[in-house]
């Protein structure tokens, strides 16, 4: 069969197929506890459907729960520093 001249390789070098492009997964949101809620949650749909192998899934939400408890601490930090101003330094 001749090829035609307006047609494409859809092989390789080499004959081989092309491999399918891996794309970056969407950028998550890790600014607010809500996004870091929202990551823990696909993590865990993931590890129930069977997408996500559950050990790497603990080892992401164990990291996000660390978030977490930053997004905590700073939120307290800047809640004493606002009473402590008002107080104009007097106990």
């Amino acid at each position: 069969m001749a090829k035609r001249p307006d047609s494409t390789n859809d092989r390789a070098a080499g004959g081989k197929q092309p491999g399918l492009a891996v794309l970056p997964p969407p950028r998550m949101n890790l600014n607010n506890l809500d996004g870091v809620r929202r990551e823990m949650a696909r993590v865990y749909r993931d590890m129930r459907s069977g997408t996500a192998n559950t050990q790497d899934g603990y080892r992401c939400v164990m990291v996000l729960g660390e978030m977490r408890k930053m997004f905590e601490v700073c939120e307290l930090e800047k809640r004493l520093a606002a009473l402590e101003g008002g107080n104009d330094g007097h106990a």
